[in-house]
């Protein structure tokens, strides 16, 4: 009779176990916690309506379709910095003004020199394609810091963090370029019979590109052999500064993407303000996806799930009329929480007292 008890209770403590151990439990947490508090809270928060914009078309509008669409922006960065983080083991810091950069560049392709032109000065394609060989320039810039020069990335990534808006502001003479081209609205907006965020489908596009790399190449392994031992990976064959500089590159590609739809939002830009903050919005999705920021093994689908949760919560503290000030204290406290849930010593102790709860449970429930 003891062994046959024993048995369930074991079962049922590794099934705990694994539960507590899964990557997904802390972005899936947080996503039910900020769900279960906003049906306490204000159950309206849910609501979806179909209106009209400013140019008669329909579109969808309520606070969950402000999370897709502002979230997608962050879930296409994140996917960069999860390579980064797991190959370097460090964080690029310089995302905000990287996509001041490449937004500004966008503006003084399509605009030429002229400040407001009544016509595109360019087609909008070559204009984001200058924009991504200029982002990923600057990717490579702190790649090879990283990679070539042993700097720790976020102290090789802070020299950008401290001069990329002031290049951005270079780049157009420190004026602020206007589009007036109403197509290039769309990249930020809605396309003209869609009512969902064209951000929405631009991050659909970037996530499938990204499963396709990772399913049917060999960079998701790359990149973790050598996050989690740059030696070993050496001695098999790899080049783990190469890696390291690809996935720096990488992310400059993903802060093209943002650099467009950032500039598309207005038509224009403000290279002060363009993008603050969210290189922290970034490094804290891939910390909540369960990822760890030391390196090694990473899951993409963990770190976009975490973007859209971090999304979640900025607009939830924005419903609830938290100033804009005041967001980065709040978010500093979900950092602890992460940092200290993410403890292996945490961990192992959540589950041994679930265990023993679990143990507790079924000798309670079992007859005498």
């Amino acid at each position: 009779m003891s062994k046959m008890s024993t048995k369930p209770v074991s079962k049922g403590g590794q099934l705990l176990s694994s539960i507590l151990h899964h990557q997904l439990i802390i972005p899936i947490a947080a996503l039910l916690l900020l769900t279960v508090f906003n049906l306490i809270a204000d159950p309206s928060f849910f609501r979806i309506t179909l209106g009209t914009n400013s140019a008669g078309h329909p579109v969808l509008s309520g606070y969950l379709i402000t999370i897709i669409d502002y979230g997608s922006e962050l879930a296409i960065l994140a996917i960069g910095m999860t390579l980064v983080t797991a190959a370097s083991g460090g964080q690029d810091i310089s995302v905000g003004a990287g996509i001041a950069i490449s937004g500004s560049v966008l503006l003084r392709v399509l605009c030429g020199t002229e400040s407001r032109p009544e016509t595109l000065q360019a087609p909008i394609i070559v204009a984001f394609l200058v924009c991504v060989v200029v982002a990923m320039i600057f990717g490579a810039f702190n790649g090879a810091l990283v990679a070539y020069f042993k700097i720790q990335p976020m102290v090789a990534t802070l020299i950008l963090f401290t001069a990329g808006r002031s290049i951005a502001a270079w780049i157009n003479n420190n004026e602020l370029p206007i589009v007036s081209d109403e197509t290039f609205s769309f990249f930020g907006g809605y396309i003209p019979g869609i009512p969902i965020p064209t951000p929405f489908f631009i991050a659909l596009i970037c996530f499938v590109i990204t499963w396709a790399v990772l399913k049917f190449t060999t960079l998701g392994l790359y990149v973790q052999s050598v996050g989690i031992n740059e030696k070993t990976s050496r001695l098999n064959g790899l080049n783990p500064e190469m890696i390291k500089f690809i996935t720096y590159v990488l992310l400059g590609l993903c802060v093209a993407v943002c650099g467009l739809i950032k500039v598309s939002r207005l038509s224009t830009i403000n290279y002060s303000v363009i993008a603050k903050d969210i290189e922290m919005d970034a490094i804290l999705a891939v910390a909540l996806g369960g990822n760890a920021l030391s390196g090694g093994k990473f899951n993409m689908g963990a770190s976009i799930l975490g973007a859209y949760v971090i999304q979640f919560l900025t607009t939830t503290l924005y419903k609830f009329d938290v100033q804009s000030d005041a967001l980065s204290a709040y978010k500093a406290v979900v950092v602890i929480l992460l940092v200290v849930l993410s403890a292996p010593v945490v961990r192992e102790k959540l589950s041994s007292l679930l265990k023993l709860a679990t143990s507790r449970l079924r000798s309670a429930k079992s007859p005498t």
